[in-house]
């Protein structure tokens, strides 16, 4: 192992985006390329870990080298490597270190290539050529640079080969001119090396650029303040408190049937057929069974868990196939003064990237969005969860911003997709399921807002 190989050995678990922490290591190698000679020096690595369970992943790990080490770079020290003269050179996350984010963009206008990497700008618009980038601190399984006010740049830690469906997805809705996306400047790709060393693979997408939107509001945040408001006012519903988002909610659904409007006009579409039907519900049982072992109190939900999961699988409800988002929450969405924008089509990250670029449905979209409303309602009952009167007020909350979005959706779109449609409950359900083990794996505490909707998914009947 190479001295680089053993410190991200003990680095990279202790990062926010790396996506397999607790899984013991069986070996890691990386073999790197420099991007850019000047001051800092400015390599850029792959990282392949291999797991004692037998299975990998590959990481994007881009590092800037210092000759001395700089107070003002603690948080993003990797560690110090010493060369066959004793000359110590000093690692740095390089998106972290603002003197080495400008080679990205300038690589990027100069539709380089750079060893195994290939800079694809879109030819658009402009891109802030030779402006430092600032790090986005909400970082997760990516890490995000912001250009000034012009530009914000994703780069994608895991790699796998492929054409990310965010670069893939936010470049056909450029194309149809949706206005709720914030349009693609470019992207950047890497060589893909198989295990063996074949580079016969698709290259792996590396990172992408967006036009920045300034002066935007995020949904979440907007929601929850909406929440706030109604829970300071004791006496008023939720109609009539200054704060009311149900009108923005409505906004919200008229812009995700526009985005799923033009996904479908651009991209790869056809009908959903039985034996889809019976694949989802197949696929939605095995991930309860596999959440029962993780939250055993989603035992006493099996049985109308699984009653919901059948009437998909029996569903004669005709249903277009076509790319989705994929991961449609409150926190994927902005509001500006002229509409609503939408982040992040690449999916659950998580899931595997051909999974991710599969046909799918419209309403698991949807069902990504109510879920959201419920979250953005309850989530301040946490702490005091015998409030019957919060409790109340937070269902009317939802319930009224939920229908705000189907409305919306449905006079865009001329579909309602709140009708009762079978598919819609059960990605909701399966949605409410994946929320109980990640809450109960992240957020103990926060679990009972999944486990109440589904005690109200299931009582339907």
């Amino acid at each position: 192992m190479s001295a680089l190989a053993g410190l991200l050995r003990e680095w990279m678990p202790t990062q926010r985006w790396f996506g397999s922490k607790g899984r013991e290591w069986a070996d890691v190698t990386e073999d790197g390329f420099f991007l850019d000679r000047s001051e800092p020096v400015l390599s850029v690595h792959r990282v392949r870990v291999t797991y004692t369970d037998g299975g990998g992943d590959t990481y994007l790990v881009p590092i800037s080298w210092r000759e001395h080490q700089l107070d003002e770079l603690d948080s993003a020290f990797i560690g110090t490597v010493t060369g066959d003269g004793g000359q110590e050179s000093h690692a740095y996350d390089a998106m972290r270190d603002r003197d080495a984010t400008t080679p990205w963009l300038i690589h990027l206008v100069n539709a380089s290539t750079v060893g195994p990497m290939h800079f694809h700008p879109a030819g658009v618009a402009y891109i802030p050529e030779g402006m430092p980038g600032d790090i986005v601190s909400t970082e997760q399984s990516n890490t995000s640079l912001v250009y000034g006010s012009e530009a914000i740049f994703k780069l994608f830690r895991r790699l796998e080969p492929g054409l990310n469906p965010d670069v893939e997805i936010h470049d056909a809705l450029r194309r149809a001119e949706n206005p709720h996306i914030a349009p693609l400047l470019g992207h950047i790709e890497i060589d893909w090396l198989s295990d063996d060393g074949d580079p016969s693979n698709e290259p792996a997408t590396v990172a992408m650029l967006q036009t920045f939107v300034p002066n935007a509001s995020d949904g979440w945040r907007l929601a929850t303040a909406s929440v706030r408001d109604l829970y300071a006012e004791g006496d008023l519903h939720a109609d009539e408190v200054g704060g009311d988002f149900a009108a923005d909610s409505e906004r919200l659904g008229a812009a995700t049937a526009s985005v799923h409007k033009d996904m479908a006009a651009v991209l790869p579409t056809e009908p959903a057929d039985r034996d889809w039907y019976a694949t989802m519900a197949r696929q939605m049982g095995e991930r309860l069974d596999a959440a029962i072992e993780v939250v055993p109190q989603l035992a006493e939900h099996a049985e109308g868990l699984r009653r919901i999961y059948a009437t998909v699988a029996e569903s004669t409800e005709p249903t277009v196939r076509q790319r989705v988002h994929g991961d449609l929450h409150l926190g994927q969405v902005l509001r500006t003064a002229t509409g609503w924008i939408v982040l992040d089509f690449e999916g659950e990250p998580a899931r595997p990237l051909a999974s991710r670029r599969e046909l799918d449905s419209p309403m698991r979209d949807v069902a990504g969005m109510l879920r959201s409303f419920d979250y953005a309602a309850r989530h301040m009952l946490v702490e005091q969860p015998e409030d019957t009167q919060r409790a109340y007020r937070a269902q009317e909350w939802a319930e009224r911003n939920r229908a705000a979005f189907c409305t919306g959706y449905s006079e865009a779109s001329g579909l309602d997709p709140c009708g009762g449609s079978p598919l819609l409950r059960a990605f909701e359900a399966d949605k409410a399921v994946y929320e109980c083990v990640y809450e109960a794996r992240n957020r103990p505490h926060w679990l009972m807002i999944p486990l109440d909707s589904l005690s109200r998914l299931t009582s339907r009947d």
